[in-house]
């Protein structure tokens, strides 16, 4: 079992930055794959990003060159790092993990909101 809490979230200006964490609780964090999903208001879940226990980054390409994920295993903790911010990345950022091997997500934190407006 893993608990996902995600912050960083806030009220930022069209071309400012933001960095999103979200912290699992539990054992074994390298071995999970973690992803972020957004859903703006209307709108229908959206990929964003992924990094997975081999360290493969993937990025939706509305968010490519500008967002990067990490993680610290260590710290069982993944970031997402949104430069450049635009209005329609105003959204509710979610983090999510699926166990090696598994064949979807399985864990899903409670979301952290991302207002981007001038």
């Amino acid at each position: 079992q893993v608990q996902l809490v995600e912050s960083g979230g806030g009220l930022v200006q069209p071309g400012e930055s933001l960095r999103l964490s979200c912290k699992a609780s539990g054992r074994s964090f390298s071995n999970y794959t973690i992803g972020w999903f957004r859903q703006g208001p209307g709108k229908d879940r959206e990929f964003v990003a992924t990094i997975s226990w081999t360290l493969g980054k993937f990025y939706s390409d509305s968010v490519k060159g500008r967002f990067f994920i990490s993680r610290d295993n260590g710290e069982n903790t993944v970031y997402l790092q949104m430069n450049s911010l635009k209005t329609e990345d105003t959204s509710a950022y979610y983090c999510t993990a699926a166990l090696r091997g598994a064949s979807e997500y399985e864990y899903w934190g409670q979301g952290t909101q991302v207002t981007v407006s001038s």
